[in-house]
């Protein structure tokens, strides 16, 4: 008997690949769910198509454009992409430890991570990187991809690379043991004033909730009793990150953030009253780039009356993203919930589905609408709710300021777009940095050299530079964008120079947003108080404040390696 039920499996086997094989095309039974369609199509192709199929290659392709038909933040990130999709949030990364732009082909080393591999090695600022373990780096090759690829590396593995260096005729050979690189998100800590303190987040990465404390560590030695933290431009994060930060600043069981979703419960996050800052008068900057955990943290300090929020109106983005991986390595970040400020609101601006034109133009059309110019231009889509105060607030398209600082249009030509679009303020900045290295390196305090900048004329160097690059002089232009020419020019050298946290002190000097937040201050009105209301003519109407100022554009884009 067993041997006849073996023989009966073993033909049934053969009897079943037979079928498979020669009539799958024609009387496959599919089951009628998408799942079973999309794999027995991905079968029929791989089995019948006409030409040989990269099934792996194909299914890289289809799984965006199925994760396009949700929301504009469900995405599928490929294999090859994981390691760069999750170093900006991991705090630190395998590699040489320099900055670095590209210019006419060639690597120009910007800046040197203190203590890193390659300013062991002896690599300097200024450098030009000409080869890559022998062989030659230079030309059309040259790309921010292709760098990264050939100077990250995994921990302790070397890398053989050639420099060109001023004043030098040879080209010098450095071997660079990669190291790992810290990738701060806290990207400047220092005073306004004898009694202010400012911290600038760029994102909300694994380790930002220790480097914020080391920050108010440093600013406690230096006596701050007032505090700005500076979320513009910040995209976000890790909500965790936000929510442990926000933590420090909130009584105890004051409501974070809750999120919530079709197969998520509801999961609220409260302090638990160990915040060291709960009573510390206290500013947040946001604007039209700040999103989702840097809307999260704006807005339980909103809701929560624990802070004036000034700025442009936020991004929008209330959906909660969950990453999950596959076998070959990618993975996708899925859209698992929505979160929700402590008055209830959910902020998420809104959407078709992920490639929805309208959201994806957003920011665009709110400067054509005039929004970045007027508070009044501003579209709440969402209903309306109350902070514990009582004081209003909106959901359904980012958070809106307490106070309110349009976009700084003075001195803006067509001279001056030009010159900051076209990268010639850039390209002008790091050769005059190049050239006069050896004289600038004397200065080491931001302040000393702002002064030096400020006796160079910058401005009238430019304007030579652009005017030999393509860019006509305008002197009546050039006149009226002086200022601007000036500060946008002088804080690039400054960055080059010195560091990123340098950078940002020497555009808050004159920042509109900035300069409103020291008003606040002065005035002593960093807690929301709750709405005044005052008898009229028999009638109570609610006393509420518009305020107005100015900002200027930030942006501060560099390659790391």
């Amino acid at each position: 008997m067993p041997i006849i039920m073996a023989l009966c499996v073993v033909a049934g086997i053969f009897i079943g690949t037979f079928y498979a094989n020669h009539f799958s095309g024609n009387r496959l039974n599919i089951i009628n769910s998408g799942s079973n369609r999309l794999n027995n199509l991905l079968h029929i192709i791989d089995d019948q198509y006409v030409d040989k199929v990269n099934i792996d290659s194909l299914v890289d392709k289809a799984i965006p454009q199925i994760l396009s038909e949700l929301d504009p933040h469900s995405v599928y990130i490929s294999a090859k992409d994981v390691q760069a999709a999750n170093d900006d949030l991991k705090g630190s990364f395998s590699g040489v430890g320099i900055e670095f732009t590209i210019r006419q082909d060639t690597i120009h080393v910007q800046n040197v991570i203190k203590n890193g591999p390659a300013e062991r090695a002896g690599i300097l600022a200024g450098d030009k990187i000409v080869s890559v373990d022998g062989k030659r780096f230079v030309g059309k090759i040259v790309t921010n991809e292709e760098a990264q690829h050939r100077l990250k590396g995994p921990k302790d593995t070397k890398v053989k690379i050639g420099v060109e260096r001023f004043g030098q005729k040879t080209v010098k050979y450095f071997t660079v043991t990669r190291g790992e690189i810290p990738q701060k998100s806290i990207s400047a800590t220092y005073m306004i004033d004898d009694e202010t303190g400012y911290i600038r987040i760029k994102n909300f990465g694994e380790t930002t909730y220790p480097e914020m404390l080391i920050a108010l560590a440093k600013l406690s030695q230096e006596g701050f009793s007032n505090l700005v933290i500076d979320l513009r431009d910040n995209t976000g994060g890790y909500l965790n990150s936000a929510v442990q930060i926000a933590n420090e600043f909130l009584p105890k069981n004051k409501l974070i953030v809750y999120t919530q979703g079709r197969k998520s419960p509801r999961q609220d996050y409260r302090s638990d009253g160990k915040g060291t800052y709960q009573n510390i008068p206290l500013v947040v900057l946001i604007n039209e780039g700040s999103a989702s955990a840097s809307e999260i943290f704006a807005g339980a300090m909103q809701d929560n009356d624990r802070a004036t929020i000034i700025g442009r109106r936020s991004f929008g983005k209330g959906l909660v993203q969950q990453q999950i991986g596959f076998p070959d390595g990618s993975m996708i970040r899925l859209t698992i919930a929505r979160y929700y400020t402590p008055s209830g609101r959910c902020i998420q601006k809104p959407y078709v589905n992920g490639e929805d034109p309208e959201y994806q133009q957003d920011l665009m059309s709110r400067y054509l609408h005039g929004e970045f110019f007027s508070q009044d231009s501003i579209k709440h889509t969402g209903p309306a709710y109350h902070t514990a105060n009582g004081r209003t607030v909106y959901g359904g398209g980012g958070i809106t300021p307490d106070i309110f600082v349009p976009e700084d249009t003075t001195g803006i030509t067509s001279y001056y777009k030009q010159a900051s679009m076209s990268g010639l303020i850039l390209q002008f900045a790091f050769t005059y940095t190049d050239d006069n290295r050896p004289k600038l390196n004397n200065f080491k305090e931001m302040m000393e050299l702002s002064d030096y900048l400020t006796k160079q004329n910058t401005v009238e160097k430019f304007a030579s530079y652009a005017d030999h690059h393509g860019l006509q002089r305008r002197n009546l232009m050039i006149m009226k964008s002086h200022k601007l020419l000036e500060r946008y020019i002088n804080s690039r050298i400054v960055y080059n120079m010195l560091d990123e946290e340098a950078w940002n002190e020497y555009i808050n000097q004159d920042d509109p947003v900035v300069l409103s937040a020291m008003k606040v201050f002065k005035n002593k009105s960093a807690f929301p108080k709750k709405p005044m209301k005052k008898v009229l003519k028999g009638k109570k109407i609610a006393m509420l404040g518009k305020h107005f100022d100015n900002v200027g554009l930030r942006r501060n884009l560099i390659a790391n390696a």
